[in-house]
């Protein structure tokens, strides 16, 4: 199930002012359900009647929260997180969730041109309002998103740029969880030790590779309690990291072990999504889109977080543009053979024996499947070169029957 939170903090600007770090946060009785502290500058670009100009708006540390408008959200609204300063100038970042992980899935910024303190000589009033949809902001659920270094997001001409940021929605606790979620700014190699003439090492082993991973049966189950969505398969994850016993990058091969994950998910007219859960290391999550006009469906997101122990941080990769298993509503998709799914250029998934069905399930049985083409291709290779054994076969039985004949006709006597 997907909720929305929208974070908003309203600024304003001061020219002799340094960049402060703001705590602000939602309470709902006792319980905070969203805290962030953060740095964050504005650089606005607006028209006067000459020319243009751009101007840098500061978070200062004074921005209070609006308790009027700020909420944890019910059943038909949105958790909220409002900060007023100044005469309507805004950002707002808005959550969702999938269960598992949360992320930023829209950044809004509001500033208004009516503030002549702020815009002296603009040509237009009034407030603007921008919205940024593209925002690389996630992290595991009960986890805290941390990243010091400044992070610019572009928002059409303007931009919005945070620093400093330990941020976290759909809270546990009162406080910030201490489990964080690192971005990849933040992500630095360790420098190698020197050594010296009289120092020898010895190269670590090549790690043995996993094998063919085991076939899994995971489901969803919707608010009746009836499978929605069906999925066997066995999949093998092939990421590029950097390694803390090896202090460089290294590309490795993990595989999901079925009998450690749980599965959970959602199913609707036109999305679904599958969440597998490797306790304590690993979430991975996959969305299935419906285009109801063709009734053709497809996997077009991945999710991986992962916090396997050799790393030097968390692991993160997401790719929402996929267009993967192909298939139509009504039929599952079937894979035998080995698939390799390129998620991102750190992260690719790859698939074994797999047969999924996210949308028109009836019954806890696959229904009819469409085959990929490269066991379809594999079936034809079979059927080609019997054939032509059988064709080999006929034209050696008609030579010999013809051989035959003649050599009959040679023995009679006239």
């Amino acid at each position: 199930m997907s909720f929305v939170a929208v974070f908003i903090v309203f600024f304003f600007f001061a020219v002799s002012g340094r960049l402060e770090a703001v705590t602000l946060e939602v309470k709902e009785g006792n319980s905070t359900c969203i805290k962030a502290e953060l740095s964050a500058s504005l650089s606005i670009t607006y028209l006067t009647s000459n020319s243009s100009k751009t101007v840098s708006v500061l978070l200062p540390d004074s921005a209070l929260v609006d308790a009027a408008n700020s909420s944890c959200g019910t059943n038909s609204s949105s958790p909220q997180l409002v900060a007023l300063f100044g005469p309507g100038h805004g950002i707002g970042l808005s959550f969702s969730t999938n269960g598992s992980v949360y992320s930023v899935t829209e950044l809004t910024l509001s500033y208004n041109l009516s503030d002549a303190s702020l815009f002296p000589e603009a040509e237009l009033s009034g407030v603007v309002a921008l919205t940024n949809d593209s925002v690389e902001i996630r992290a595991p659920i009960n986890t805290t998103y941390r990243c010091m270094s400044p992070t610019t997001i572009r928002v059409r001409e303007d931009s919005v740029t945070f620093s400093n940021m330990r941020l976290e929605a759909y809270m546990p606790g009162n406080d910030l969880s201490p489990a964080e979620s690192v971005c990849a700014a933040d992500q630095t190699t360790t420098p190698a030790t020197p050594t010296t003439a009289a120092t020898t090492t010895t190269a670590a082993p090549a790690p043995t590779p996993p094998g063919t991973p085991v076939r899994g049966t995971y489901s969803v189950k919707n608010s009746n309690g009836t499978e929605c969505l069906l999925a066997q398969m066995g999949l093998q994850l092939n990421v590029s990291y950097v390694s803390q016993s090896q202090n460089k990058t290294v590309q490795e091969l993990f595989n999901l072990t079925p009998n450690l994950t749980s599965s959970s998910g959602s199913c609707g007219a036109s999305r679904a999504s599958l969440v597998l859960t490797q306790e304590p290391t690993l979430t991975l999550n996959f969305t299935f889109t419906m285009n109801t006009t063709s009734n053709k469906y497809h996997l077009s997101g991945i999710d991986l977080q992962a916090n396997w122990s050799d790393t030097t941080a968390p692991f993160s990769a997401s790719n929402t543009s996929l267009d993967f298993l192909r298939s139509t509503l009504g039929r599952s998709y079937m894979c035998n053979a080995e698939q390799t799914l390129q998620v991102v250029p750190t992260f690719a998934l790859n698939t074994f024996r797999l047969q999924v069905q996210p949308f028109g399930v009836t019954t806890k049985q696959f229904a009819t499947a469409e085959e990929c083409q490269v066991d379809q291709d594999q079936m034809l290779i079979p059927i080609v070169v019997g054939a032509a054994l059988a064709g080999l076969v006929l034209i050696v039985l008609i030579a010999y029957l013809i051989g035959r004949k003649r050599s009959h006709a040679g023995y009679q006597t006239f």
